[in-house]
């Protein structure tokens, strides 16, 4: 399915976990076929994903190379629930930095504080930002 339906139960479910749960494993494929995954902290806005990556890390040159990705939500400890998304990835320069998205910090604060450090430190060392754009979501439930 390329879209979710808040109507349905399910999706529902999945919706709220896209607004709460505070990291996503991110599935890139290095320039040999390697898949790579890497939990990342995320905003869903309701039709893209904003992340926030150091410069210079593998995962950038993989989406470089290939800009087919995957998302997986953790599922509970009963592999229930799982939501995957397939979409594709690009660095967004019009993305303003982590420190000045504030349903970002929101987000991230208490995480931002107990790791040492500040909004600004934060997007200073994450400075590169990545939009990925869904184009088929999975829910096992």
């Amino acid at each position: 399915m390329d879209k979710l339906r808040p109507d349905d139960a399910n999706h529902a479910r999945a919706l709220e976990k896209l607004r709460s749960d505070i990291a996503v494993w991110l599935t890139t494929v290095t320039v040999d076929g390697q898949p790579q995954s890497t939990p990342v902290w995320f905003l869903w806005n309701g039709s893209s994903f904003v992340l926030y990556s150091q410069p210079q890390r593998p995962k950038l040159a993989n989406i470089a190379a290939n800009p087919r990705v995957s998302l997986h939500l953790v599922g509970d400890v009963e592999a229930e629930d799982v939501v995957t998304i397939e979409g594709d990835a690009a660095p967004d320069p019009s993305v303003v930095p982590a420190d000045q998205n504030a349903e970002y910090v929101e987000k991230y604060r208490e995480l931002i504080d107990r790791l040492g450090w500040t909004p600004s430190s934060m997007a200073a060392d994450y400075s590169v930002a990545v939009r990925v754009t869904p184009t088929r979501f999975r829910i096992m439930s």
